[in-house]
């Protein structure tokens, strides 16, 4: 197969890289480091077989005026870039493995937690701007954790929340007794998570059920010392609110992975002292990179056009008869 890799992380990266060509031999990389979309992206998949994309929008268009393209490698989980109803309809497959890269977004929702409930963010600016005084923190010991969506990255990350010895709240559309009853888990519904959490961990993809689940309503729920983590899906979380809680101290703080615009704008958000912010890195981890590499390149060869009632269909949010 003729394959081309729009992802720029991917085709910088030399392992990946090498493994990709020594399967596919003549692959095209991405080299010129751009963020391709729209008629770019076409322009760079055209006269190709299959691809590796990461965050590159696939949609109706771009398949419409690639009949060639048969087969995606994703690389990464997030599926919210690619529209696969317009893949159904094109008969294009897709190499989707989910949860590849849980382990670095749970250990990065445990650090950003730490970091919050002991004011990391406000002390590193305090020092770096000349103040010296001590910050009176709390463990993450023993504290209540709600976590949204109990997926992959949400099961993997209650083992090493019950090793703080936290009480684990969950919050999903679907059930999983087995799963809670095994690691002492709490099923409650959103709005009960929110009044209760010392610390809100969301894992959701981001589609229309979920857009801006957490609204300005929804936030004022939570209490004036919890903490919000998103390591998920930027529109998942009124940003307005959220920053005028963070400022007013309705709210303790807020470690953002994910943005609703990225790279974000408004630097009045991003200067606040209980704002912990990074720049998309929670499957960033070197391990979790070449995890979701492996995974991109062995699905350009075992792929499946997605179907209703799938587990990828299920990971994007989408319905039966959608």
């Amino acid at each position: 197969m003729r394959i081309a890799v729009a992802s720029r992380s991917f085709s910088r990266h030399p392992v990946l890289r090498a493994e990709l060509l020594e399967r596919f031999p003549g692959a095209t990389f991405n080299d010129a480091g751009k963020s391709l979309a729209g008629d770019e992206l076409i322009a760079f998949l055209r006269g190709h077989d299959g691809a590796v994309t990461a965050l590159e929008r696939l949609d109706e268009s771009v398949f419409a005026a690639l009949p060639e393209l048969r087969v995606i490698g994703k690389y990464g989980v997030g599926l919210d870039m690619l529209d696969l109803g317009a893949m159904r309809r094109h008969g294009v497959r897709l190499g989707w493995t989910g949860g590849v890269n849980r382990r670095s977004v749970s250990e990065l929702v445990i650090s950003m937690a730490i970091a919050l409930l002991r004011h990391v963010p406000k002390g590193n600016l305090e020092v770096r701007a000349g103040g010296w005084r001590q910050l009176q923190g709390r463990h993450l010991s023993d504290r209540v954790v709600g976590i949204v969506g109990c997926g992959h990255i949400g099961k993997d990350l209650t083992p090493l929340l019950k090793a703080f010895g936290c009480r684990v709240l969950a919050h999903d559309l679907l059930d999983f007794p087995d799963f809670y009853a095994a690691h002492g888990i709490e099923a409650v519904g959103l709005d009960d998570l929110l009044r209760r959490a010392d610390v809100v961990t969301l894992h959701l993809p981001l589609d229309a059920s979920t857009a801006n689940i957490l609204s300005a309503g929804r936030l004022a729920l939570m209490r004036p010392d919890a903490i919000l983590i998103n390591c998920a899906r930027g529109g998942l979380v009124d940003e307005a609110a959220l920053k005028a809680m963070l400022t007013d101290g309705r709210l303790a703080g807020a470690g953002l992975d994910v943005f609703a615009g990225e790279p974000p704008a408004d630097r009045e958000f991003l200067a606040l002292p209980n704002l912990l912010a990074t720049p998309h890195i929670g499957g960033s981890a070197e391990e979790a990179v070449i995890a979701m590499g492996r995974a991109a390149i062995a699905g350009l060869s075992n792929a499946e056009i997605p179907r209703p009632g799938s587990e990828v269909w299920r990971a994007a949010g989408l319905k039966e008869d959608q």
